[in-house]
């Protein structure tokens, strides 16, 4: 398999090279290039074609919120991995709404990001435990309508099932992990498997699923 594709987007230069150094070690990603603006990171996004865009909201110019959006319309086959020191559902929102597959905070751990930069290049969703709960309050205020044509969970094992539940609550690969007594990249492998095998591309919908089915209650 080859190696994920990975554009950095901050404008502060020791972020990047930090995550740089953090993520250029391991022998399925590698970094392609950095961008310190918005403009540039839609511009090298077209040129250079990466799997995944580290984007940073606060950025010089054009806001990472609008590249993001712009990266998504040009080139929807890259995923939008957002790292922003904030959290708040007025930033969680427009970005997942701008087109981002994942949204994770700075404070996050290595772990994490590696997780989620591995998840949206897979085509799934990755969220920290912050932005999740936003998706979740919005899944309950949508009450218990159904995705047409989604299964139910007796598709699932019974350990999916435990990893659907833990992931609908905004847990963390490695909170699951610890809880359940695996491997992240346990968790990481049957997350994938539940989200084949119901159909499902995105998180807000796997949390609908999982009201849906009472999984987790509204309470």
């Amino acid at each position: 398999m080859s190696a994920i594709r990975i554009l950095l987007v901050d404008d502060h230069t020791i972020v990047r090279e930090g995550l740089r150094a953090l993520l250029s070690g391991r022998d399925d990603m590698t970094v392609v290039g950095e961008a310190s603006t918005g403009t540039q990171a839609v511009e090298l996004a077209t040129a250079l074609e990466p799997d995944v865009v580290v984007m940073d909201l606060t950025l010089p110019g054009i806001s990472g919120l609008d590249a993001t959006e712009l990266i998504a319309g040009r080139r929807p086959e890259t995923r939008v991995l957002v790292l922003s020191m904030h959290d708040g559902e007025e930033f969680v929102r427009p970005a997942i709404r701008a087109g981002a597959s994942g949204y994770l905070v700075k404070g996050s751990g290595l772990g994490d990001l590696v997780a989620a930069i591995r998840a949206v290049a897979a085509g799934q969703a990755f969220f920290s435990p912050a932005a999740a709960k936003v998706l979740l309050t919005d899944a309950k205020a949508k009450g218990r309508s159904a995705d047409s044509g989604t299964p139910g969970l007796e598709v699932l094992t019974a350990r999916e099932q435990q990893v659907l539940k833990q992931v609908a609550l905004g847990r963390t690969s490695q909170d699951i992990a610890d809880d359940l007594g695996i491997s992240v990249k346990t968790v990481e492998g049957h997350r994938a498997n539940l989200m084949a095998k119901l159909g499902l591309r995105d998180l807000p919908a796997l949390v609908r699923l999982a009201i849906r089915t009472g999984l987790i209650g509204l309470d």
